[in-house]
């Protein structure tokens, strides 16, 4: 009989799945906005597709991520159950809020997404197409009020280029920040500014009814299911492509990293993983390893330069 019942303990502890260590996850943003819905993407993944037994998020908004950055790098160092939400956006604010804390004092994992940034008005705008905004852009730098993201993310590098592209000078762009999506979308459906930019994902459901009416995606390419041009082929000679990424914590074993590798590309090959990016129109940009650390300082150089370009950079 002891045989037996070892047996049958063995063969019930073989039929348990082998979960990873349980995460957290921390969304350097608030409620609402990209990081959020994919640090909460990732949650639902890892945890569905049994890659992990628990997953927490947490909010940390403010300074375009580095809030949240500066608070992971110092208080996690060490633990290979912590991961940040970041990209494009927080590379910029790095840059424009010349932080003592940066990508360099994290463990870079893999770049996750690409996403368009959608230009829209209120339904109720007079702004009809890129022409309409264009023309007042050209008229009233300063009149024109944009409701964005952080300072020197995705949404101000779009608003600053598209600007530069039709002849206005970029540093004349009133643009203004703000630390969610949530906060930026309630201000654009109450007419609180003129025009919105950020990820289309963050817009789909107001373009949808029609309260938000969407312009021009930023890609060189449309994005499938929604009826909108390229700024390119609005006539506006721009374009720009917000990516997002995964990081662990600084002090990590190169072991360590392997595992939180391993995790991260199950969960970018996963069934949930795949339908979160169809439905929310994002583009797998999936790299990981040695070819993600030198996109990422390309990306890093590129994004310093452009900042440069529309002076938000000396």
């Amino acid at each position: 009989m002891n045989k037996l019942f070892l047996a049958a303990l063995v063969t019930s502890a073989m039929a348990v799945p082998a979960f990873a260590a349980d995460y957290s996850i921390i969304a350097p943003a608030a409620p609402g906005g990209g990081w959020d819905q994919t640090a909460r993407t990732m949650q639902e993944a890892l945890v569905a597709d049994g890659i992990s037994a628990n997953v927490q998020v947490t909010n940390v908004p403010g300074a375009g991520g580095t809030i949240g950055l500066a608070q992971f790098a110092t208080q996690e160092s060490g633990n290979a159950n912590a991961l940040i939400v970041g990209g494009y956006v927080m590379v910029g604010a790095i840059l424009t809020n010349a932080s003592p804390v940066t990508l360099a004092d994290v463990t870079p994992i893999a770049r996750l997404t690409g996403e368009a940034v959608g230009i829209v008005v209120p339904g109720a705008s007079d702004i009809q197409d890129m022409d309409g905004l264009v023309a007042k852009l050209k008229e009233n730098p300063g009149g024109v009020s944009w409701a964005g993201g952080s300072a020197g993310g995705a949404d101000h590098i779009t608003a600053g280029l598209i600007a530069k592209a039709v002849g206005v000078d970029p540093t004349q762009v009133n643009y203004i920040a703000y630390s969610g999506g949530g906060e930026a979308l309630a201000a654009i459906l109450g007419n609180q500014v003129t025009v919105g930019v950020s990820g289309i994902s963050e817009f789909a459901s107001q373009i949808a009814t029609g309260d938000l009416r969407l312009l021009a995606v930023s890609t060189d390419t449309r994005v499938p299911g929604f009826d909108a041009p390229t700024l390119q082929e609005a006539g506006v000679d721009t374009a720009v492509q917000n990516w997002r990424m995964v990081a662990a914590a600084p002090g990590i074993t190169d072991e360590q990293k392997a595992t939180i590798t391993a995790d991260i590309k199950k969960m970018a090959e996963s069934a949930t993983w795949k339908a979160a990016l169809e439905s929310r129109g994002w583009v797998d940009t999936y790299l990981d390893g040695d070819a993600f650390t030198a996109q990422l300082e390309a990306d890093i150089s590129a994004t310093e330069a452009i900042l440069k370009d529309i002076g938000l950079v000396q």
